[in-house]
């Protein structure tokens, strides 16, 4: 896998909790998160997708109660 840059997500303000995101092919995406720097999540585009989808229509929105 080439090594590719980090990016910082343009979401993410200033200071922590910021998502940085990493494409080193066009099958794979990486993600990290800044507290957490060594934990990298891997996915592909058609996943991150369906979760960027279900999360904007709200499906999701039960994950986050109790």
């Amino acid at each position: 896998m080439r090594t590719r840059p980090w990016q910082k997500s343009s979401f993410s303000g200033e200071g922590n909790a910021c998502l940085y995101v990493s494409a080193p092919d066009g099958a794979t995406i990486r993600l990290r998160e800044s507290d957490e720097p060594d934990t990298i999540l891997t996915t592909n585009p058609t996943a991150l997708s369906a979760l960027i989808r279900s999360a904007k229509k709200g499906q999701l929105d039960h994950l986050g109660e109790g």
